[in-house]
């Protein structure tokens, strides 16, 4: 399986992942967040002709590919934006509100 090499920037508000899918097409990648990871995956297809050719070397590299990434917060799907461009592909994860992500204290009650 194929592991697509990604960059992580973090701002006071949001994540931005880009990750490289040199040869791969837009319909052939998925993007998904669940419980604070986000996964791309999808699959690059053979672009080679085999037909009446006896191949010497074959270096490319074609298959399935997934790559998932530890969040630390649980973005809103609806608000998260992924955008495809000349084989790169950029996922913009809005942060929630600080009081949603900040620790509460939870009262014990006694069980009497």
């Amino acid at each position: 399986m194929l592991l697509p090499r990604i960059d992580v920037a973090e701002t006071a508000d949001a994540l931005d992942i880009t990750a490289e899918l040199p040869g791969v097409s837009e319909k052939d990648v998925e993007v998904s967040v669940a419980r604070g990871i986000l996964t791309i995956r999808g699959e690059k297809k053979v672009e080679r002709d085999e037909k009446g050719k006896d191949w010497q070397v074959i270096e490319r590299s074609h298959g399935s590919f997934q790559r998932s990434v530890q969040l630390g917060f649980d973005p809103d799907p609806a608000k998260v934006e992924a955008k495809f461009d000349k084989g790169v592909l950029t996922v913009h994860l809005p942060k929630p509100p600080e009081d949603v992500r900040a620790p509460r204290k939870i009262e014990i009650k006694s069980a009497a």
